[in-house]
């Protein structure tokens, strides 16, 4: 029985290269092509492939979309396209999902067609979609959280990677970007970026700070309670003693390295 096979990517030539690949495996039937998230929706609705290739980066509607639009369970085997994105990529591996990373070779196409064929022959479609469900889990929960901050600088807007933020320091209605060697100015308030952060990564040690928990370098007890954050920079902040469970969690996160 041939693998009802659809291909969903919005740029033309990527699609052509893999639906010209199917044409050559005598176990794929072609069902269609779709060029935009909400025609594929649809077309998987109604037409039930087996076997989807979709591409991630789509306008609009994303990939990662799509499948949410049609749920894991009834989401057919999946390999999710996409240009090259680590973290994406991490998710994929880290949950047995087959992807490929354009531009693709022939060799590594077929590849992944063969794995594809071999978890379906063995009736793994459970296991798929308990794999798509925590791959979708895992990019929808760093989607949630910025990773780069938009500064505006002279007359221009710039970017600066969240990991490079030592700490940021709350200034009214603005808040202050503090860099290894720089500072940033960024109209925001302190509830509202923090609100965008990924709380894994970063704590709120005071009301008028917070700080990039991979960043410190030692936590010191104080007076009355407070407690003193160094971080790899030697800057030197004060954390409140309300914030008892961000310090639990920072020594955690730490491995223990705390001077109390």
């Amino acid at each position: 029985m041939k693998i009802g096979t659809l291909v969903v990517d919005d740029e033309p030539l990527a699609r052509r290269a893999i639906v010209r690949l199917l044409r050559d495996d005598p176990d794929i039937e072609l069902l269609g092509e779709c060029g935009d998230g909400a025609s594929a929706v649809e077309t998987i609705r109604h037409q039930s492939p087996a076997l989807v290739f979709l591409d991630i980066q789509m306008p609009a509607m994303s990939g990662i979309e799509v499948a949410a639009s049609i749920g894991a369970e009834r989401m057919p085997a999946t390999v999710f396209v996409t240009a090259f994105e680590q973290y994406a990529v991490r998710a994929f591996e880290a949950n047995a999902v087959d992807y490929l990373v354009k531009p693709f070779s022939r060799e590594r196409f077929a590849a992944t067609l063969r794995r594809v064929k071999t978890r379906l022959s063995a009736g793994e479609s459970r296991d798929a979609s308990t794999q798509i469900l925590q791959t979708l889990q895992a990019l929808r929960q760093r989607d949630e959280h910025i990773q780069r901050l938009p500064i505006r600088i002279d007359e221009h807007i710039g970017f600066i990677d969240v990991d490079d933020i030592v700490w940021i320091k709350a200034s009214g209605n603005t808040v202050q970007i503090h860099l290894a060697d720089r500072v940033h100015e960024m109209r925001e308030t302190m509830s509202a970026l923090a609100a965008r952060l990924d709380p894994r990564h970063f704590a709120r040690v005071h009301r008028s700070a917070i700080i990039n928990v991979r960043r410190i370098q030692a936590i010191h007890p104080w007076f009355n309670g407070y407690h003193v954050v160094t971080m790899d920079t030697g800057q030197k902040l004060r954390m409140s003693r309300y914030q008892h469970e961000t310090f639990l969690r920072l020594v955690s996160t730490r491995g223990g390295k705390s001077a109390e």
